[in-house]
């Protein structure tokens, strides 16, 4: 019975070995292990490029120095957009301010004629109901009763008065109230965008730093501290243009900090402003609207005191001081320094008038 058994269950497992596919292999051998190290490397590189793991690039000193100085030069075009929303951040805060005085002034007139206009009314309805024929019959005295009726009707008329003056208030109230509403949008506005372009110039500096970073200490020596050119000896064309040129100057050596005026510190057209400042010319804070702020001159035209712009959105401005050389603000980690007006492109010039 066992060995019967045995028969019935040896004959199935042939059966099913008939009938089941044998396993394929697209590659055999040395192929095989090729195609398994294969496997193993893609699924690494893809591990390493998703994670955090993914390592930088590796830069030549002259990569490194010319990826700082495109970062450095964006970071110059936020700094001006943030001046210019800062600006404009300032303006609407005036105005809002202004609005509010003059609403709160308003008031005042409109709660005193308001005062006026209620007694007046009271007057009137504690008098009232009596005809005036009526009172010209019973009054002892006509004349005095006639000189009343006028003094009313000249009641009534600054009751008239008094009742437009209330309308006029309401309404100019309106106009206030609306106006400021509309400023307080703008401020709100102008403050997003302050911090937007805030943002945007503590992140390009930031990776500018760390780019920077990566060279060695000489490298960085040499990056951040061209050495400046012998100053020129050219006279400048007017007192006013030398009292600016002496207080740009004055600042050389001093650090660049983005959005500064001094005395401290100043970005590049914080330096242009304050220095034309101490000659009694009051220039605007932005590089973009400096270039319009004066008689534009060409490049061979140029004397010192001239503003010499650069980049093609106007984004980086100098004191042009004779020789082809200029003071400027150049970028944090360099202070103001003297440097020829070639190192960047030119853009323009203008004379402040």
């Amino acid at each position: 019975m066992a060995q019967a058994r045995r028969k019935d269950v040896d004959a199935l497992v042939a059966v099913h070995r008939k009938h089941r596919k044998p396993r394929q292999y697209l590659f055999g051998g040395s192929a095989a292990r090729t195609a398994g190290s294969l496997a193993l490397a893609g699924a690494a590189t893809a591990t390493a490029f998703s994670g955090t793991g993914h390592a930088e690039p590796a830069l030549t000193p002259a990569q490194i120095r010319a990826e700082a100085d495109r970062l450095y030069q964006e970071a110059g075009a936020a700094t001006q957009r943030y001046n210019s929303a800062r600006e404009r951040t300032a303006r609407a805060q005036v105005s809002l301010n202004r609005l509010r005085d003059e609403a709160a002034r308003g008031m005042d007139r409109l709660n005193s004629t308001r005062n006026a206009l209620g007694s007046i009314a009271t007057a009137q309805y504690r008098a009232g109901g009596i005809d005036p024929g009526v009172r010209l019959a019973l009054t002892s005295d006509p004349d005095e009763y006639l000189a009343r009726a006028s003094l009313a009707e000249r009641v009534g008329d600054r009751q008239a008065a008094a009742v437009r003056e209330v309308r006029q208030g309401l309404s100019e109230a309106g106009r206030i109230r609306a106006e400021a509403g509309h400023r307080l949008v703008e401020l709100e506005a102008e403050r997003r965008e302050l911090a937007r372009q805030r943002s945007a110039v503590r992140r390009k500096l930031a990776r500018a730093e760390q780019l920077v970073g990566r060279l060695t200490p000489a490298q960085r020596a040499v990056y951040n501290t061209p050495p400046d050119p012998a100053a020129p000896g050219t006279p400048a064309p007017n007192p006013r243009a030398a009292r600016a040129v002496a207080h740009a100057y004055g600042a050389l050596g001093k650090p660049y900090v983005w959005g500064a005026t001094g005395p401290g510190a100043y970005d590049c057209s914080g330096l242009t402003q304050a220095a034309w400042r101490a000659a009694g010319v009051s220039l605007p804070r932005t590089t973009y609207t400096q270039i319009d702020s004066g008689r534009r001159i060409e490049r061979s035209a140029l004397a010192p005191g001239d503003l010499v712009f650069f980049y093609p959105g106007i984004t980086h401005v100098g004191l042009y001081i004779g020789d082809g050389k200029m003071i400027h603000a150049p970028r944090p980690g360099v202070p103001i320094r003297i440097a020829p007006i070639d190192e960047m492109p030119f853009a323009g010039a203008t004379r402040p008038v």
